[in-house]
């Protein structure tokens, strides 16, 4: 049992990382999460294309949690054709150029093919002195194709105006040391972890509403329509956080690889429910599983919605090595914890409880 237990959940985060899903383009992330719950859930969507999913059984509690993961993950989308074949794009959430140069990317085509590309920049032996180590902007880049006219990439390779792109990265598990490596664990290592955690709570006493929304990357607007059909008592979202343990001093770091999952007090987008916080905090601390707080001057997530709706809420963050890049790191021992830690706060939560958040 247990090893169809791990083989599942290994499939699962490799499914969510490699499923194309820029932002505004999650469809084929929503399918996974149908097909994944289909037998213990109620599950359908909305024009944002939102996932929504509760337990079919009838259930009269008192309560209801709201587990939640954004969808999509950082991308591109195609502005104009060049007539030299190669393509002007911008980004779709928040890239620094510099670490996209030379990767390939899938570009989902009119016909639902996956076309690679490169992106490729003017190469060293045509720059000028003073322009080898300048700047690089979205300005400064092209995806090729291979095509040697705009006519060849409309007509042969499909490609239109409007289509979306996304690295193409297939994730691969490092079984020896635990670690996943592929892209877009911010946020499908959350994704992944709401779906392990539906399947772990169908005997749960609350009601159970969970979400996969859209469009977190650029400014949460998923959530912002997803949140107006639902009505939670608190909530969890999942998060793929940065993780800082590379290039922070000691003393800063809030985040590291196989530390535990990270609870945040602050970003740019919200400030946590500190009696909620602070009920997870020694929970977790109660039954042994370890955890990282942060405060943050950046960042921001779907906490950043759900809590101007009277609802108190959690960020769990998996941290990521290298969010918002091609490619990303994450440890199973945190999403392990993470999964966790959600599931007992549900286990153990009343009603009395949530009141007094």
């Amino acid at each position: 049992m247990e090893e169809m237990y791990m083989n599942s959940k290994i499939k699962r985060i490799l499914d969510f990382s490699t499923a194309f899903g820029p932002s505004g383009m999650e469809d084929e992330v929503s399918k996974l999460a149908m097909e994944d719950v289909q037998d213990i859930c109620e599950v359908h969507d909305d024009t944002m294309r939102n996932t929504y999913m509760h337990f079919k059984q009838d259930k009269e509690h008192k309560t209801t949690i709201l587990l939640d993961a954004h969808a999509d993950e950082v991308g591109f989308i195609v502005q104009a054709i060049k007539p030299n074949g190669t393509i002007r794009f911008l980004p779709l959430g928040g890239w620094d150029p510099k670490n996209i140069v030379s990767g390939e990317v899938w570009i989902l085509n009119d016909k639902g093919e996956k076309i690679s590309g490169i992106v490729a920049s003017q190469p060293v032996h045509f720059l000028s002195a003073e322009k080898r180590n300048g700047k690089v902007d979205f300005d400064d880049l092209v995806i090729d194709v291979g095509a040697t006219s705009a006519t060849e990439v409309k007509e042969d390779f499909h490609i239109s105006v409007g289509n979306f792109m996304c690295p193409a990265v297939t994730c691969k598990y490092d079984e020896a040391h635990k670690i996943f490596l592929g892209k877009a664990f911010d946020c499908r290592i959350g994704c992944a972890a709401v779906m392990d955690v539906l399947h772990q709570l169908k005997d749960v006493n609350h009601n159970i509403e969970a979400t996969l929304t859209t469009q977190e990357e650029v400014g949460e607007r998923g959530m912002d329509t997803a949140i107006k059909n639902l009505h939670p008592n608190i909530a969890i979202c999942f998060e793929g956080c940065p993780s800082d343990d590379t290039f922070e001093q000691d003393y800063m770091i809030q985040s590291a690889l196989k530390k535990g999952p990270m609870l945040r007090w602050f970003d740019r987008s919200y400030i946590t429910s500190p009696r909620f916080m602070r009920y997870a905090i020694d929970l977790a601390h109660e039954k042994n599983i370890p955890v990282q707080e942060s405060v943050r001057k950046g960042g921001g997530t779907n906490a950043g919605i759900t809590h101007r709706y009277n609802i108190p809420t959690i960020i769990i963050g998996i941290p990521v090595r290298f969010a918002h890049a091609s490619f990303g790191i994450c440890s199973e021992e945190d999403y392990d914890n993470a999964v966790k830690l959600a599931v007992e706060i549900i286990k153990n939560i009343d009603a009395e409880t949530i009141r007094g958040f």
